[in-house]
């Protein structure tokens, strides 16, 4: 550990810090959520493309690389019929950038434990769980709603 700090100027352990995930709807936000993961590493400016980053499944996604460890989703599975469609149709979802509004949507729902996707899919969620599973509006003067009557 300490080799491992002191290489890469970092402190604590190796793994500290809560583990974050979220559910996501697979149907609306799986290649989106995809785009975010393989695009981290470029974000934090480690690799100029996703494409020079080994531990990517991007490796596999967008370039053809067999991982025996990875199992192609549906959504992915949708993007062509061959599978040198869907290798040119996922690098393709590369060509333009994340907007920021759906990038702080992404961070905020993996840091705070948020579902994303459809209202009907966070509301099947929130049944399932008794719990919010998204941002709630903030208090406010409930009392207004009954000031008429």
């Amino acid at each position: 550990m300490q080799y491992i700090n002191y290489t890469y100027e970092r402190t604590g352990t190796l793994w500290e810090g809560r583990y974050k995930s979220t559910l996501v709807d697979s149907d609306y936000y799986f290649l989106v959520v995809s785009r975010y993961i393989e695009l981290n590493p470029v974000r934090a400016k480690m690799v100029e493309q996703p494409t020079d980053y080994p531990w990517s499944s991007y490796q596999a996604n967008g370039l053809g690389k067999e991982i025996k460890l990875l199992t192609a989703h549906d959504q992915y599975e949708g993007l062509g019929i061959t599978k040198e469609e869907r290798l040119k149709n996922y690098r393709e979802l590369f060509d333009g950038h994340i907007p920021e509004k759906t990038l702080t949507e992404l961070r905020d729902a993996t840091n705070k434990g948020w579902v994303i996707g459809s209202k009907k899919f966070v509301a099947q969620v929130q049944k399932a769980c008794g719990r919010a599973a998204r941002k709630q509006g903030r208090g406010g003067d409930r009392r207004s709603k009954n000031w008429d009557q």
